[in-house]
């Protein structure tokens, strides 16, 4: 890995690990597009890389907003099950979508989102 690409990382870590912290996003939002942009990976690669980094990145950011009682532990719970039955299937959905098909629905959803949350100051 160049130098380059290593500080490349570092800085996308950085601001991922800041936003998902502050809105909940799990750092995808920056990461998915910054690994498509800038490290030029394949919008299955930046994917799968990003969910891969949201674990540990969950885990820390859970501890210190469990220490400060903002967790609700029966919406987290109830809503871990499905989310990952759901992810399960829809990791089989990714390998037979195009990349381009991937990052319109990316777009899409972002812009959907955004939009909302500045018009109406929720999501």
């Amino acid at each position: 890995m160049s130098t380059a690409t290593l500080l490349t990382c570092l800085a996308i870590g950085i601001v991922s690990g800041i936003v998902a912290a502050l809105c909940g996003v799990g750092g995808g939002v920056v990461m998915v597009p910054a690994f498509v942009f800038f490290l030029k990976l394949p919008h299955k690669t930046a994917v799968a890389t990003s969910l891969a980094i949201i674990i540990p990145t969950a885990l820390m950011a859970t501890t210190q907003n469990a220490k400060h009682g903002y967790v609700e532990w029966k919406v987290a719970a109830i809503t871990a099950v499905s989310a990952s039955i759901f992810a399960y299937f829809g990791a089989g959905w990714l390998k037979s979508m195009s990349n381009e098909t991937l990052t319109r629905i990316f777009g899409t959803i972002l812009v959907i989102f955004g939009a909302r949350m500045l018009l109406v100051g929720k999501a």
